[in-house]
């Protein structure tokens, strides 16, 4: 049995990039929503944070809250937690969270679930 070319090939894993969707869903007089599809880790923690860092102080002198629609969030690294646990601190409320993001956020943030 003659033994396939295929086989001989080693084998090539890649991995997946995971990327974040940040899309401006809504703003009213009393708040600026945010919807986040996908990942919150890596490079994409910064970019969350330089567009909430953005809203916050532009929209300051008529004290908006920010919210953040998780509902698509798959999963969010150490760096994203952290960053949850900062903009906490600010006028930014989570909602939407999906059982396995309350868990993950759960200590970290008040979520509306």
């Amino acid at each position: 049995m003659e033994a396939s070319s295929e086989a001989a090939r080693p084998l090539r894993i890649t991995r997946a990039t995971s990327m974040l969707r940040i899309s401006l869903i809504g703003i009213t007089e009393a708040q600026v929503t945010l919807r986040l599809e996908g990942a919150v880790n890596g490079r994409w923690v910064e970019e969350l944070r330089r567009e909430c860092d953005r809203l916050l102080s532009s929209n300051a002198p008529e004290m908006r809250q920010l919210v953040l629609d998780v509902a698509n969030v798959s999963s969010i690294d150490a760096e994203g937690l952290a960053l949850f646990r900062e903009l906490s601190r600010q006028r930014v409320f989570v909602t939407n969270c999906s059982p396995y993001v309350a868990e993950l956020l759960h200590g970290v943030i008040d979520a509306d679930g």
